[in-house]
């Protein structure tokens, strides 16, 4: 049985031609961007999904080459932050300034802000003040600034990939939970393999270096956007999710491995991210409805940011990509 979706809008030539775009969009991002399949993969199905990521790795694992890539590829308008303690909203969102004309006379002119953009990189976004996240948080939330009253559109599509640097935490904001549910995946950004840092090293220090070229326009990428949210979802998929995130949060239902380790766990947001998440990934691959496995490759990115273990938890060892691997293991196959 399948959930009520416009599934005659999504053809199977329709999905069929969106899996082979997106292949050849991917194949020409792992040209730039090697040894990091994975990420490049969870990233395209964060934008299709029409959601935002949070990338979170150390320095110098390529995290601001992916989204100046993704930018080239995808026809997206691209921009860059680099988030700092003195950062201003106004520095994010833009300002107004008053201007003279000949005749004396003054008014107010809005100039854009960085956050005017299609794919916008927020770079170590806990580096800035919370009053300066907030700002951005609010524009990916609402798609839409206010300065002065005055209510100023953004681009579409819009997406924001922040990163966040899993060291050197003194001096920085972390975003709160709330916060960070905002983001659709939080994507761990881990060292590249041996084979694949050998072609780091080959291709990125010679002469010359290969320039992505745009394989897909913004209004593709809305296009699939659109026919994501037709995709049929079976009923054992529904149903999975839902046991999946209701399983990882703390309570009276809960097992007692979960209530010992779990301090606060997912909302309903969880279920919805991880629901658009299976879609985008079956698209990406010409599939026509989500499967089982979609569920268990997106649980972890899904979950990760949005629950937190117990200090008894951490002092055993716990992490949370073990606690939800050990729910990924309890689905019902």
């Amino acid at each position: 049985m399948e959930t009520r979706t416009d599934v005659e809008s999504a053809s199977a030539s329709d999905i069929e031609a969106a899996g082979e775009k997106l292949q050849t969009a991917r194949d020409e991002i792992a040209r730039v961007v090697f040894g990091q399949s994975q990420v490049v993969e969870e990233t395209l199905i964060t934008l299709l999904a029409g959601g935002h990521a949070l990338l979170v790795g150390v320095p110098g694992l390529a995290k601001t080459r992916l989204v100046e890539t993704l930018g080239q590829v995808l026809g997206l308008s691209e921009k860059r932050i680099q988030f700092t303690p003195d950062l201003m909203p106004a520095d994010i969102v833009g300002s107004e300034v008053m201007e003279e004309e000949e005749s004396g006379r003054r008014n107010f002119r809005f100039i854009k802000g960085p956050v005017f953009c299609q794919l916008l990189m927020a770079d170590e976004i806990n580096r800035a003040s919370p009053r300066t996240q907030s700002a951005l948080l609010q524009a990916m939330q609402e798609h839409h600034v206010t300065v002065a009253g005055q209510r100023y559109d953004l681009p579409h599509p819009f997406h924001v990939l922040a990163t966040q640097n899993p060291i050197e935490q003194e001096g920085t904001y972390p975003l709160p939970e709330a916060q960070l549910d905002r983001f659709l995946m939080q994507i761990n950004v881990d060292y590249p393999d041996r084979e694949a840092e050998r072609q780091i090293l080959l291709e990125t220090t010679g002469a010359q270096e290969y320039k992505p070229v745009e394989t897909l326009s913004a209004g593709d990428l809305e296009s699939f956007q659109r026919l994501v949210r037709r995709l049929p979802v079976g009923e054992k998929i529904v149903d999975a999710i839902l046991g999946l995130v209701r399983s990882a949060r703390p309570g009276p239902d809960a097992d007692d491995f979960i209530q010992d380790a779990i301090a606060w766990g997912p909302g309903p947001r969880a279920s919805q991210a991880l629901t658009l998440g299976v879609r985008a990934r079956a698209l990406m691959d010409g599939r026509l409805a989500p499967s089982l496995d979609d569920v268990r490759a997106l649980a972890e990115p899904v979950l990760r940011h949005r629950m937190a273990l117990t200090f008894a938890a951490r002092a055993d060892g716990h992490s949370l990509d073990s606690v939800i691997g050990r729910l990924i293991a309890g689905m019902v196959a």
